[in-house]
């Protein structure tokens, strides 16, 4: 299955941020659209990404002072992202090397999707009920 097919189930849509908002800003953002992370984008495109641990590990750092700085502050420079041609197996791979949980889709320098590891657990989760079927299928039917 390609990152495509999984754009295409879950929807496209990608919340972002631009980094000289504030981190205030950005839990306002991430609690009204119920996500975890939120891709940094600037002038030129995207920079960063920006989740809720690195909120939660910088106020452990540096207390509630964080809350007024920008997002550049605390947001992991974006050195992973894939392509709608690449497969989950490729981006699961991507994902388990890098320590990360959230990838940007990226086609022609353009942001066009976020892929996070519950989509690809879900993706996988989906071929392997429809194996289990076609299997099943086979067993009863020849």
């Amino acid at each position: 299955m390609r990152i495509a097919d999984v754009l295409r189930n879950k929807g496209a849509a990608v919340m972002t941020i631009n980094p000289d908002a504030t981190v205030t800003e950005l839990l306002a953002g991430l609690a009204g659209h119920n996500i975890g992370a939120m891709v940094v984008v600037g002038p030129e495109g995207v920079v960063g990404i920006v989740s809720e641990r690195d909120v939660v590990r910088q106020l452990h750092a540096h207390g509630a002072s964080v809350l007024s700085r920008p997002v550049s502050n605390i947001m992991t420079s974006v050195t992973s992202t894939c392509s709608k041609s690449d497969t989950v197996d490729s981006l699961t791979m991507l994902m388990t090397e890098n320590r990360v949980r959230h990838v940007p889709v990226v086609e022609d320098g353009k942001l066009i999707g976020i892929v996070s590891i519950g989509d690809v657990v879900k993706t996988r989760m989906e071929e392997l009920e429809a194996e289990q079927e076609q299997l099943q299928f086979y067993i009863t039917h020849g």
